[in-house]
């Protein structure tokens, strides 16, 4: 079994709350919009990480971060992308490959709204955990915590920050 902690949009920003929740994780996974290499630094000194640049992020971070990550964790396939819509609307850039190889896990971020939904067409997961960061639109920090056991995805938590 792993306790992923799933968070998106940062915007440069890591705070001890956020800190807090990755300690408690076996792996965290962020959809994009890192802004500073420090986030991710902090996060890597604790726990592995798994992350995707978003729209926001400099030559670094998208150098050393993939625009997609697809990949097995427990036996679920997940992919996890900045921009990437969901059921119904998904990105232009994806929706082709989603439609032909659907994962059983669809993670994006920039939208700064936190959803989660089945796409009963595709027979899969959407989550996007909104943002953990303090800039943008949105009026409630927030991540997801989850975990993956055995192909099952379970025991999900919304964490609001504010």
């Amino acid at each position: 079994m792993k306790k992923i902690l799933l968070l998106s949009d940062t915007h440069s920003h890591i705070d001890d709350r956020i800190l807090h929740y990755i300690a408690e994780a076996d792996e965290v996974w962020h959809a994009g919009d890192i802004g500073n290499p420090e986030v991710t630094d902090k996060i890597k000194e604790l726990k592995p990480l798994r992350a995707v640049f978003g729209n926001i992020d400099d030559h670094e971070i998208r150098k050393e971060f993939p625009l997609n990550q697809r990949f097995l964790c427990e036996g679920v396939d997940v992919w996890i992308t900045h921009i990437g819509g969901y059921p119904g609307k998904y990105s232009p850039a994806i929706r082709e490959e989603i439609q032909k190889n659907p994962p059983k896990l669809f993670i994006c971020g920039h939208s700064h709204i936190l959803k989660v939904m089945p796409d009963k067409k595709l027979d899969l997961l959407h989550m996007n955990p909104g943002a953990a960061g303090k800039y943008g639109f949105h009026k409630k920090r927030t991540m997801l915590r989850f975990n993956i056991d055995e192909g099952n995805i379970m025991d999900l938590v919304v964490i609001e920050l504010e």
